[in-house]
């Protein structure tokens, strides 16, 4: 591996940098003020400054740079490594700005890999230019998800059409109206070998039957800068059959396709998210006096504001190598590569904002400050594509087989 960034990576970074701090952090405020003015709280991609900042970045090339081939910016998972740091800075604003936030992330990579022409034309092509949002239609609240095999939600077909019935939670933008379209996952054959059960559907947000019941609170946050989490309840939802994505039983096949690349992009922003708590350490560390010293001179401080700095950069190396693996030898490849860092990166970045939170004392649970809403945002990791448990339980099977092999080659 290569640690110098290449010519073009290094520009993208310096221009993104620039960006933030030129444009985008100023209007964070700008934009939490005008979300609240809005007469739909949820329609946060209609706050006037956010079109300012998109046209901004579009002007200046840092546009879809999560996507790769012919679709997105062509850059490696090396290259976007580093830029999807830099937006976990501003995690709730950053991503979507450039138009590389979930869910539109992962829906615009499977209607790339897997959608016909039509389904490209009519749903991708404006997702890659922000004229719509989307949503991934997956989690269920009467089964482990955890397992998506469990899902109950049926896609029966009728004739030229299939017919919906379901109930989905936590459906990331899905309460945004301008989410146009939603990927939805169920089952088309219950009879048939686990992994080919299920399929993945469009359904378009004004489809007959498709009741979008309430928004859903996170560690009791309304996330209606990113379009909110909605309970859904589909009744009978008729659809086209072209809107099937792929072959029926493709819907788990497609769905580990999607969820790869997606979890590398949250650990990739999660380390941005870090660097930003750890600057907030620093300076409130300098800025405040107790026992007649500094609190950037007490042991206890040090040792926290040195090991977040030990953690963070191993973390990034993990990311990193996860990244390179992806780009030489593919998802499949790197697959121990990508739980592991999925399992690293919100227990890492959780410890660091634990720390700085208690660094700031009140102010840290405070609305004044982003780490009480950073925190609860790093803690649904462990939980968002696939919780902790079944990735550990994963990876130590994988080394368990690995390390067994081994012995017997000797």
């Amino acid at each position: 591996m290569e640690f110098t960034y290449d010519a073009r990576t290094q520009e993208l970074c310096e221009n993104l940098t620039d960006f933030l701090r030129t444009h985008m952090e100023p209007a964070e405020p700008v934009f939490y003020e005008q979300l609240g003015q809005l007469p739909n709280r949820w329609a946060w991609s209609e706050v006037p400054v956010m079109a300012e900042l998109r046209a901004e970045a579009r002007r200046r090339g840092l546009w879809n740079l999560f996507l790769p081939g012919e679709h997105g910016a062509g850059l490696t998972n090396l290259q976007y490594a580093p830029l999807a740091e830099i937006t976990g800075r501003s995690g709730h604003l950053a991503p979507a700005i450039i138009n590389c936030g979930a869910p539109d992330t992962g829906n615009m990579e499977v209607l790339s890999m897997f959608g016909t022409d039509k389904q490209k034309k009519e749903w991708l092509e404006p997702l890659l230019n922000a004229e719509i949002r989307s949503a991934f239609a997956m989690t269920e609240p009467e089964v482990a998800s955890s397992d998506a095999t469990n899902i109950t939600t049926r896609i029966e077909r009728d004739g030229d059409e299939y017919v919906v019935n379901g109930r989905k939670w936590y459906i990331s933008g899905a309460m945004n109206p301008n989410a146009k379209i939603l990927i939805v996952m169920g089952k088309t054959d219950p009879t048939a070998e686990r992994h080919r059960q299920q399929s993945m559907i469009l359904v378009p947000r004004d489809t007959p039957g498709v009741d979008i019941k309430r928004g859903m609170q996170v560690f009791g946050y309304e996330d209606n800068d990113h379009g909110g989490h909605a309970e859904i309840v589909f009744d009978d939802v008729r659809v086209p059959a072209e809107n099937l994505i792929g072959d029926e039983g493709d819907g788990f096949a497609i769905s580990q396709a999607r969820l790869g690349p997606g979890r590398i992009h949250h650990c990739m922003r999660a380390v941005g998210s870090a660097e930003r708590a750890i600057a907030l350490m620093c300076e409130r560390a300098d800025q405040r006096v107790a026992f007649g010293k500094p609190l950037s001179e007490q042991g206890t401080v040090r040792e926290w504001i040195a090991q977040a700095r030990v953690k963070v950069e191993q973390l990034r190396l993990l990311t990193l190598k996860t990244a390179w693996l992806m780009d030489t030898v593919g998802n499949k490849g790197a697959h121990t590569e990508i739980q592991a860092i999925k399992i690293a990166a919100p227990q890492v970045v959780g410890w660091i904002y634990d720390k700085a939170i208690q660094l700031h004392g009140a102010g840290g649970l405070s609305q004044d400050f982003p780490l009480a809403q950073s925190a609860a945002l790093i803690r649904t990791l462990r939980i968002a594509d696939g919780p902790d448990e079944v990735h550990i339980n994963s990876l130590a099977k994988r080394e368990l087989r690995r390390q067994a092999a081994a012995r017997n080659a000797r």
